[in-house]
């Protein structure tokens, strides 16, 4: 049952009047609640590799988020829907992508009955924000399609130095020179900084969402020199070895469990470029498969290595300049009643495309004359101990980080919770914070229920929840969680399903799709059954027969 679909008390507010209680507290209940309503911080990364962070076992250095793990709460089985929009649709709505008619795309507007976070929350006195990637329908400000109350949109996924589209509150601003010294993780930053100031300026009784949307690490790996610098002779062993290294400490930090996901040269992207046109437009040393390190060439190890310092920077520089918004709510004394939600909307990109601007040959990684993506060797390792990337819904393209940190309201300092949970549970889990409602339709139309569950429940403890099966479908490739077992088709096989045991082998190394039939029929027919319900959500008040759009090439 939804928790927060009707109105009604939340988990939150149980928990708040117990407490309230306890204390001798005895004021009502009604301005308990409002009392206590936390800020909401959503940070989102963009094409983050699962042990991209120090505290899911990677090098690269990110003492802030580190700091909000050790502080708060990881989750070491959270879930996506694969890639960036689909994403987004479920981070904002609580629906499935395909709830929502966003994948595929129908039409150029939600259903009738979708609507945002923001209104939910706007409903309840609060301010929203939102600063970085949108990548959704319509501008973020537009009241009754988003509803959000200031926005700064990077709109160009294609030029961290100099976006040819961004928008201040739906208004276009003018393209960006090199000469004038912007980068998109920190311009987002700064844009977000000067929200929360107006905040404290006009509204400072008022409870606020800020939706921290980075771009970084996406492609193309443009990176601050002195950033890059940093990294210098970081990765010169490789993938390979940066992959084991990353198991071995995600696996100590009980993270996951098994052996770590096997290179799979032999699958690549169908969009990705040829190998010849990798090495003739771009550079001699790019490469376009997962192939063992040792077979590199001298030229084209180091070339990789470069591309990999400038993912690091990238990650490097988003976790710097988070710290600098943590910093402002703290100027604000907001910082102990901000819930700070940090996710990913996929994992680490294994494609590899020639976009943007005109490459210059031979450009090095990370300026801003390369337009380069990270590529399958290091997106295998940037996603260790998982099997594949982006877009795949295998474990590596589907799973990423989730942090929650909240100092007034969560005391379980750095625990992890290994229950599998999903970017659907977001919105239920703000509406429960907020003490909010779901009406039961929208626009003239029902909504249905959230497939999602409020992730209050977990801060004091592990919960219970077995019984749900979390769908995931993406452009071919299909995938169903129930409990610890996980059955998953990738895309251009044959329809061939496979079954494993995720709670042991988090790296889907063992197929045991022929060792237990009966248990992969069962979670195959949950999973149509599940996709027959989710298209009937998003086509209704559609003609069933809408042609699908063809998404955008930064999309």
């Amino acid at each position: 049952m939804n928790r927060i679909n009707k109105k009604g008390t939340s988990w939150l507010r149980v928990s708040l009047l117990i407490s309230l209680s306890l204390l001798g507290f005895s004021c009502s209940a009604q301005d308990q609640a409002e009392a206590r309503r936390p800020n909401i911080l959503i940070v989102l990364a963009d094409d983050l590799g699962y042990s991209d962070l120090g505290c899911y076992g990677g090098e690269i250095e990110t003492p802030v988020l580190d700091s909000l793990a050790a502080e708060g709460l990881r989750y070491s089985n959270f879930y996506n829907d694969g890639r960036c929009w689909p994403s987004r649709a479920s981070l904002m709505t609580g629906y499935y992508a395909q709830q929502v008619a966003m994948d595929p795309v129908y039409g150029h507007d939600w259903p009738q009955w979708t609507r945002l976070l923001p209104h939910y929350l706007g409903a309840r006195g609060y301010q929203n924000y939102l600063s970085g990637k949108w990548h959704l329908h319509h501008g973020p400000n537009q009241k009754e399609h988003s509803g959000f109350d200031r926005s700064y949109r990077l709109a160009d996924h294609d030029r961290f130095f100099n976006p040819k589209g961004h928008f201040l509150d739906d208004v276009q601003l003018p393209a960006v020179d090199l000469s004038e010294g912007y980068y998109a993780t920190v311009e987002i930053a700064d844009r977000a900084i000067s929200f929360l100031q107006e905040h404290s300026d006009y509204y400072p009784e008022d409870p606020f969402m800020l939706y921290l949307a980075f771009t970084a690490p996406h492609f193309p790996l443009h990176a601050l020199p002195e950033d890059m610098a940093r990294y210098d002779g970081k990765y010169d062993e490789g993938w390979d070895v940066l992959q084991e290294r990353r198991h071995q400490r995600a696996t100590k930090l009980g993270l996951t469990q098994g052996k770590a996901a096997v290179r799979r040269p032999e699958i690549t992207a169908s969009w990705s470029v040829s190998e010849e046109r990798l090495r003739t437009e771009l550079h001699p040393g790019e490469i376009g498969r997962a192939v063992a390190w040792d077979s590199l060439t001298a030229e084209q190890k180091r070339f990789q290595a470069d591309k990999m310092e400038a993912h690091a920077a990238m990650v490097d520089r988003m976790d710097r300049e988070l710290g600098r918004v943590l910093e402002q709510l703290e100027l604000m004394g907001e910082r102990d009643d901000t819930i700070v939600i940090f996710l990913s909307d996929n994992g680490a990109t294994a494609e590899q495309m020639i976009r943007g601007d005109e490459t210059a040959f031979g450009a090095n990684p990370g300026t801003a004359e390369s337009f380069l993506a990270l590529g399958p060797g290091w997106s295998t390792a940037a996603n260790s101990p998982l099997s594949l990337h982006k877009h795949w819904t295998h474990e590596g393209g589907i799973a990423s980080p989730l942090i929650v940190n909240w100092p007034a309201g969560i005391r379980a300092a750095g625990e992890i919770r290994s229950e599998p949970t999903h970017i659907v549970d977001i919105v239920p889990t703000a509406l429960d914070l907020a003490d909010a409602f779901a009406d039961d339709d929208w626009d003239g139309m029902a909504a249905p229920e959230f497939p999602g569950r409020s992730l209050v429940e977990s801060f004091a403890s592990e919960p219970d929840w077995e019984d749900r099966a979390l769908f995931f479908s993406h452009s071919g490739s299909r995938g169903l969680r129930l409990g610890d077992w996980k059955a998953v088709m990738r895309r251009n096989n044959d329809q061939i399903w496979e079954l494993y045991h995720i709670a042991e082998d988090r790296g889907e190394t063992n197929d045991l799709a022929k060792a237990r039939p009966e248990l992969l029929d069962r979670l195959v027919a949950i999973w149509e059954a599940k996709h027959k319900e989710y298209k009937e959500d998003g086509l209704r008040g559609r003609d069933p027969d809408a042609e699908v759009v063809r998404i955008h090439k930064n999309w």
